[in-house]
């Protein structure tokens, strides 16, 4: 295998039915990269793509046998016999180059299009930069028609947000999926963009689950939004005994003075 330039492996074809495409690789608060290997754990999936790039960034991965994989992006097939077929994205890196973005944006929007893939949902993560319990989904779509039906099912869309743009894979297969015809969906979950944040991944998932009317098991995200609540919450305390051991400081100072 040459690593000069993007590896293609394909590893099997499914007959899927009106395929959409759901995308998840990391990102902020490792928001969509959670949901998207959620619904791998959860589902009945089969990889069917392996994605290796010399725009990744030159390492490997150790597994828990001790063992090395070279770092890549996966699809997997989901074929269900009452709900919706799905092609799902995920993957240890995203491109370390503004070519390997496009590039493999490309290739991931050329395995759609095999598929007949008519809809993408990408899923990431939107900072506040502020540690809130609250947790909403930001939207943005390639057709204006999309959003009255994401608004019904919680889907907040807001003026000049998310304000610096979708930088990535998650907004490329919104702009170059427009040029192919092909509806896409941002949805991000808000977080402080400081920490792994499996709460605001559990938003967007209620949303996802919503939008598809799937009945996925959230047990793990949420145990892990517990883990994670607690070390927020002892974060937030150390912050308030920093900013109280600051002001006894500067009162120190000022007498002082």
């Amino acid at each position: 295998m040459c690593m000069k330039e993007t590896v293609v492996k394909i590893l099997g074809k499914v007959e899927l039915e009106d395929p959409i495409m759901i995308e998840g690789l990391p990102g902020v608060g490792h928001v969509g990269k959670l949901v998207a290997e959620h619904l791998v754990e959860e589902l009945d999936v089969e990889k069917i793509v392996e994605i290796y790039s010399p725009h990744f960034p030159p390492q490997v991965l150790v597994k828990d046998d001790f063992t090395v994989h070279l770092v890549k992006n996966e699809i997997y097939a989901c074929k269900s016999e009452d709900k919706q077929d799905m092609l799902i994205v995920v993957g240890d890196h995203q491109s370390a180059t503004n070519e390997g973005h496009y590039e493999i944006s490309s290739i991931i929007l050329d395995i759609a299009e095999e598929y007949s893939v008519k809809r993408i949902y990408t899923l990431g993560g939107y900072v506040t930069g502020q540690l809130d319990e609250k947790r909403t989904v930001l939207g943005a779509v390639n057709n204006i028609d999309l959003v009255e039906e994401m608004k019904g099912h919680g889907v907040e869309f807001k003026q000049n947000e998310p304000a610096g743009g979708i930088v990535g894979v998650s907004g490329l297969l919104l702009g170059i999926g427009e040029l192919r015809s092909m509806d896409a969906v941002c949805l991000m979950g808000t977080t402080s963009g400081y920490l792994v944040d499996p709460k605001s991944a559990q938003a967007v998932l209620e949303v996802f689950s919503s939008v598809l009317d799937l009945q996925i098991d959230a047990q793990a995200l949420e145990e892990r939004a517990k883990d994670m609540e607690r070390i927020i919450a002892k974060i937030v305390e150390m912050e308030q005994m920093q900013v109280q051991t600051d002001m006894g400081t500067d009162e120190d100072l000022r007498y002082i003075g």
